[in-house]
């Protein structure tokens, strides 16, 4: 199958990134995915590896112009899959540094990364930018102020993508997942009820079809994928 359009895709080795790149790359896409140092064979194979850190503006520059550099397959999507959680006491009893850092991984990749893939998006006459968000920013739980602030802050930098660029053909649309069911969620949790939680496969589906074509009309959409849970 001969690729004509890219996506960019953040967090790939992730279990759901690992979900989204394989259902992107059966769906005809290229796939470019930006990797830490040394594990770029983690990815399914396809998958096109940059190495980077996504906290650095010059390496997110760096892959965006990877994921634009082919001609044939320009670059038509961006999906943000990267983040992560670390539980804390309540808010009085947290320190800033490990608030801050919730912000860090969460979002700060997340506006990079978008940022950077913009002006290609725009220049191939428009294109996709997802975002993951959490069911935790709409639905906050105590112990967690970081991470639920950090996600409310993705559902509000993708209003303001989608405000700022849908004239321009650039939509952008956020996926809420409840708790995935990876390996790494099982291990975290074992006594849970793990046939509530949302399969990475599913979310994937939902993903793919925001970075498609088909999802033309659809731009500043919060989508709920809580499975069971």
């Amino acid at each position: 199958m001969i690729s004509t359009r890219t996506a960019l895709v953040t967090g790939g080795n992730g279990g759901l990134g690992t979900a989204t790149i394989s259902a992107l790359l059966a769906a005809g896409w290229r796939v470019v995915a930006p990797v830490r140092s040394g594990t770029a064979g983690r990815l399914p194979a396809g998958a096109v590896a940059v190495e980077a850190d996504l906290t650095v503006e010059a390496d997110v520059r760096a892959a965006a112009a990877t994921a634009a550099s082919d001609p044939e397959a320009p670059l038509r999507a961006v999906v943000n899959l990267v983040g992560g959680y670390a539980g804390a006491d309540l808010i009085a009893d947290t320190p800033v540094a490990d608030f801050e850092a919730m912000l860090t991984i969460n979002l700060r990749p997340t506006y990079l990364t978008t940022a950077a893939a913009l002006p290609y998006l725009i220049g191939a006459g428009g294109g996709s930018v997802v975002c993951v968000s959490s069911r935790a920013a709409v639905s906050p739980f105590p112990g967690a102020a970081g991470y639920v602030t950090a996600k409310a802050a993705v559902l509000a930098f993708a209003a303001a993508v989608d405000v700022e660029y849908r004239k321009q053909n650039v939509r952008c649309n956020t996926v809420l997942p409840s708790v995935i069911d990876t390996p790494a969620n099982r291990a975290a949790m074992p006594d849970a009820d793990h046939s509530r939680w949302v399969a990475p496969a599913a979310i994937a589906d939902t993903i793919v079809f925001l970075a498609s074509d088909a999802s033309a009309p659809t731009s500043g959409a919060r989508i709920p994928v809580y499975g069971q849970a």
